[in-house]
């Protein structure tokens, strides 16, 4: 356990080598990136963890909106007790991916390169506006109907399947790590959704930074793609297919993994 302004984030270090950090999107936790870390660890020094008021890594502040940028200092703090001060190779997907783009661009020092996998930069999008209100109507629905609603409305409107639900056929660890995710949308809607996406990346610090923006080339095509290629026209970069979907870190691992390793020349 870290602790960090405001809560304490539980985390976990597997093998040797350089650092790599994996950051999580929405209500995921470090177990979905256990099969990857694994995987990645004969090569790095792989650090995974809870993003802060889910699964293990508890608040000990009020609860209220919470912001990238602070996401991104935790990750700050996180490579500071673990990293020695070495720079540290960074995968993020969806929100992650921007915790990561926020910590590039405030501390390029910590940073050796950056792979960020379908941010969800949604106010680089023409039609911003009507997200975030599409967003705040989400967030009514919640506190209306409750989650499981509300997340359907979300994820058919995104393009993003959402986790199943945890059953008897699913082993013991997945049926776990299913039932955090769960637990853990209450707080993605309630904190996270509506102020995560007003977050505007430092394009001209982006431009500068070793960025490499990815998406899931097997999946359809959802919001994601299109947040991913309106950074990519900001910041003049290309985008690298991946294996698997938005979520192909857990459903291609090795696949994944080798892709990752391309990226990182590991």
């Amino acid at each position: 356990m870290l602790p960090v302004p405001g809560a304490e984030i539980a985390y976990t270090v597997r093998g040797s080598g350089p650092p790599l950090l994996l950051v999580n999107g929405g209500d995921g936790d470090a177990a979905m990136y256990a099969p990857l870390a694994r995987l990645l660890s004969e090569v790095c020094t792989v650090v995974t963890y809870d993003p802060r008021g889910n699964s293990h890594s508890r608040l000990t502040g009020p609860s209220e909106a919470q912001w990238i940028e602070q996401h991104a200092q935790d990750a700050r703090l996180l490579l500071d007790e673990v990293a020695a001060g070495e720079p540290a190779y960074v995968l993020g997907t969806s929100y992650g991916a921007m915790v990561g783009m926020d910590l590039v661009a405030r501390h390029p020092d910590r940073v050796r390169a950056l792979v960020a996998h379908e941010p969800f930069v949604v106010g680089l999008l023409p039609d911003a506006e009507r997200w975030h209100g599409f967003f705040q109507e989400v967030y009514e629905q919640y506190r209306r109907e409750g989650t499981e609603a509300a997340l359907r409305r979300f994820a058919a409107a995104v393009g993003v399947e959402g986790p199943p639900e945890p059953a008897e056929h699913h082993p013991a660890p997945v049926r776990e790590m299913l039932a955090r995710i769960h637990a853990n949308a209450e707080t993605a809607l309630a904190y996270e959704l509506r102020s995560f996406v007003r977050f505007r990346p430092d394009v001209e610090a982006l431009r500068a930074a070793p960025l490499t923006l990815v998406v899931g080339g097997e999946g359809p095509r959802t919001l994601l793609h299109r947040t991913t290629e309106a950074l990519a026209l900001h910041v003049g970069a290309g985008i690298t297919d991946f294996p698997g979907g938005h979520v192909g870190y857990l459903t291609h691992p090795a696949d994944f993994a080798a892709a990752l390793r391309g990226v990182f020349g590991l």
